[in-house]
């Protein structure tokens, strides 16, 4: 499990890309120390198992699926990457539930200043944007933010200047798509209450035969 506070940016420093799958090396410093293979870090907001260490950098599969559903395959070598670790059991909550597994991607529509702040518009499909609710948290590239604004296709974070130096929001333009994960809270609620997902009584499949069958 991740947070969305944002440990260090990585660069991109080699893709061995395969028929369906690849493997990213990252450059990195922080979150090089006290990892293993095998750990997890997530990388703009996808967890990956490191699966190769060094000492400037580490490489991770990345699978069909993550490719197909986040915005990794565009990833180009130099590009900047959003980095954290998995959460220790003694570590601080700074932000929210993040699972690394996003739900799909969005693009930037829209940028602008509000004094000190930064407003990101995104667009987003229906089905992402059903668990997207305002003052609500959402994962954009890894980062925890807090959703400020919704409209029917799509929604606003005001960020602090703080996150937009610290993460790769501040080399993020206009048509930029962006991985996104949405509280998994909300997606357990719906899975609880939504009528189409109780179970329903199953048709009994013990008849008069098989009784007979059976010496009753």
């Amino acid at each position: 499990m991740f947070t969305g506070i944002i440990e260090e940016v990585g660069t991109i420093k080699r893709i061995e890309r395969g028929q369906h799958s690849a493997v990213l090396t990252i450059h990195a410093e922080t979150v090089l120390e006290g990892t293993n293979i095998g750990d997890s870090i997530a990388v703009n907001g996808i967890c990956l198992t490191v699966t190769k260490l060094y000492s400037d950098c580490f490489s991770a599969d990345v699978m069909h699926e993550t490719l197909n559903r986040s915005s990794l395959s565009s990833l180009s070598i130099g590009s900047s990457v959003n980095l954290e670790r998995a959460m220790p059991a003694n570590g601080r909550f700074g932000g929210h539930i993040v699972a690394g597994h996003v739900d799909g991607i969005g693009r930037i529509c829209g940028i602008r200043r509000d004094d000190t702040a930064v407003w990101y518009t995104i667009t987003a499909s229906a089905d992402i944007l059903r668990y997207v609710v305002e003052k609500g948290s959402i994962t954009i590239d890894g980062i925890s933010l807090t959703v400020a604004d919704v409209t029917p296709d799509s929604f606003s974070v005001s960020t602090i200047p703080h996150t937009v130096s610290h993460t790769n929001l501040v080399k993020r333009h206009k048509g930029d798509t962006v991985n996104l994960e949405t509280d998994i809270v909300g997606k357990y609620i719906e899975k609880l209450l939504r009528p189409e997902t109780l179970e329903t009584p199953q048709k009994s499949t013990l008849t008069k035969e098989l009784l007979l069958r059976c010496g009753f």
